[in-house]
């Protein structure tokens, strides 16, 4: 099964570390930077640092000063970690316990399930609508993308990490469910571990996805979009306001 390390933020198995020179070339978000670098030099969201890295200022766009719609976007980011952080301990007690329910287990999951259905989800189609769009069309004037036929940016990446966190999130709440009926208690134990390792990689993608949105993505989006375009932004967002 493969799980993402948090200290890397690369997937742990043997697969992925015989594969690890592949993909520094096929995934440009999981490169890491092995160029001599100046100390004002900045990265670009193709290119990043190591994740999870904090010694390197991934883009220097006067962030103390960054407009409310990307302030907004983080506030949210901290809610989703502690919420995560929550779904984490209880997957860690579930898989000390043997895979015994119990009912903080139960009402621990059922609440980040619910969360992710009403908060995550949402939040993530915000970004979607509002803050990818305009940041993809100025990642490729700025010649921010892949070198590809169809070349693609962050923004490319980092929505499909958005598909696989419902892919994932289905998959293990579905897998749980399934367990729960299961009689063959053999199938039940194949069936909950898979549950578990799938429940655990969406934890560490979302956060790896987290961490990379707030160092890289949103400090890139403060650097090339408009006040204006901020402006429009924040009242997309917020209507009533």
């Amino acid at each position: 099964m493969k799980i993402i390390d948090r200290e890397t933020g690369k997937r742990n198995d043997d697969e992925g570390k015989r594969e690890k020179s592949d993909l520094k070339k096929s995934d440009p978000i999981e490169r890491l930077v092995e160029k001599g670098l100046e100390a004002d030099e900045e990265f670009s969201p193709m290119d990043p640092p190591t994740a999870y890295d904090p010694n390197y200022a991934v883009v220097d766009a006067g962030t103390e000063h960054m407009p409310d719609s990307l302030i907004s976007f983080k506030e949210d980011h901290k809610e989703v970690v502690i919420e995560l952080d929550k779904f984490e301990a209880a997957m860690l007690e579930f898989n000390k316990g043997r895979y015994q329910m119990t009912k903080e287990i139960n009402d621990t999951f059922g609440a980040f399930f619910l969360f992710f259905d009403e908060t995550i989800l949402p939040h993530n189609r915000e970004e979607e609508r509002h803050l990818f769009p305009v940041l993809k069309e100025r990642l490729m004037e700025s010649g921010e993308h892949s070198k590809e036929p169809i070349p693609k940016t962050a923004v490319d990446l980092m929505e499909d990490d958005h598909v696989k966190f419902i892919q994932l999130a289905t998959l293990t709440l579905n897998l749980l469910g399934l367990a729960a009926r299961l009689r063959d208690q053999n199938s039940r134990a194949l069936t909950v571990d898979l549950a578990y390792h799938n429940g655990i990689e969406l934890i560490e993608l979302m956060r790896l996805h987290i961490f990379r949105e707030d160092n890289t993505l949103f400090p890139l989006a403060h650097k090339l979009l408009s006040v204006e375009e901020f402006k429009e932004m924040g009242t997309k967002l917020n209507p009533t306001a």
